[in-house]
């Protein structure tokens, strides 16, 4: 049962970090933002990076930086999460 559950959240997982590398890829190329993709992958991640960076803007780096590493840091968060629940559901 546990591994039943920890493969569900492994999955919810790697949907989040493929939606965090589609937004990535998609700022990168210029795309109408009312093109529906586009909507469907920012509404999904928006809710996530955004206290981030809101975090990072609080930071004494974050006022001047000119990259946003919030998808970084999401992604990293997501492995430490992914990391705790294999410990204590399979450990």
């Amino acid at each position: 049962m546990n591994i039943l559950i920890y493969q569900s959240f492994e999955m919810l997982i790697r949907i989040i970090d493929w939606i965090i590398l589609i937004r990535v890829l998609l700022s990168w190329i210029p795309l109408d933002r009312d093109n529906p993709i586009v909507k469907i992958v920012y509404g999904l991640s928006e809710p996530l990076l955004y206290p981030i960076r809101q975090l990072l803007k609080k930071s004494p780096l974050g006022e001047g930086m000119m990259l946003d590493f919030s998808p970084i840091i999401l992604l990293l968060i997501l492995q430490v999460i992914q990391g705790i629940l294999y410990s204590i559901l399979i450990g």
